[in-house]
């Protein structure tokens, strides 16, 4: 049996916050969550401050976030009194670039989108995902057509670490409801068409009919709109 395997033999079943506890009994210190402050992630970072699960929550601080997404950020650290630990962008890497080809160069194509990616979130993460042996994450599966190949429980191997989604399985409304019953702080961006909600110049609302993530580097091929965060793997 498997490491994956035995990990989803012990969780499988379980609710959310069951399963989240499970894991930090197994991995003690080695379990870290990603939010960005949408939905999802402040339902999951209620799970875990709210019962004072043994797992730290880290945010990838870009540089070029929405006003209000820090508005939440800190309404959530005052309401759970608990640290929400940042990690920046290397300074020299994000200055070279910017000084080469601006402070917009993600507009001019996907390859410049990408390296801005790489430079504010993905070099950022490894650095928080390292000494860890799980990452948790807010992905659901109905996210987005990408999404839908995922599970649960996987292994990432450009990460070297395994990736628990608690509630992948989960509807928007549900979500919706979880937040509404907790009173949990959540982005009032979410209540202006932002489903999906990153660097402000690459996000913007998205109309009635539209897909979830069709606010998201708007100007790509939708099939396509990932940051490199979430890589499927593959079959």
């Amino acid at each position: 049996m498997s490491a994956l395997e035995n990990i989803q033999q012990h969780i499988n079943g379980l609710g959310p916050v069951e399963a989240l506890t499970k894991l930090a009994e197994f991995f003690p210190g080695e379990v870290i969550f990603s939010t960005s402050f949408g939905w999802e992630d402040q339902a999951i970072s209620h799970m875990i401050f709210a019962n004072n699960l043994p797992i730290k929550v880290f945010t990838l601080e870009t540089g070029r976030l929405f006003r209000e997404t820090y508005s939440v950020w800190a309404a959530t650290m005052n309401r759970y009194q608990k640290p929400i630990h940042a990690y920046y962008p290397n300074n020299e890497l994000l200055e070279e670039m910017v000084s080469k080809k601006g402070p917009n160069s993600f507009y001019e194509s996907v390859e410049n989108r990408k390296e801005c990616c790489g430079i504010r979130k993905i070099e950022p993460l490894k650095r928080a995902l390292k000494g860890n042996k799980v990452w948790i994450t807010g992905i659901r599966a109905e996210q987005s057509v990408n999404r839908h190949d995922m599970h649960d429980l996987e292994w990432d191997e450009q990460n070297q670490i395994v990736k628990f989604h608690p509630i992948f399985s989960w509807t928007l409304d549900e979500v919706k409801e979880y937040i509404k019953q907790y009173n949990i702080p959540y982005n009032s961006l979410h209540d202006k068409g932002f489903p999906s909600i990153g660097c402000m110049p690459c996000t913007r609302a998205v109309a009635e009919g539209e897909d979830f993530r069709a606010g998201r580097w708007w100007w790509e091929d939708q099939s396509k709109k990932e940051c490199g965060l979430h890589e499927v793997a593959a079959k």
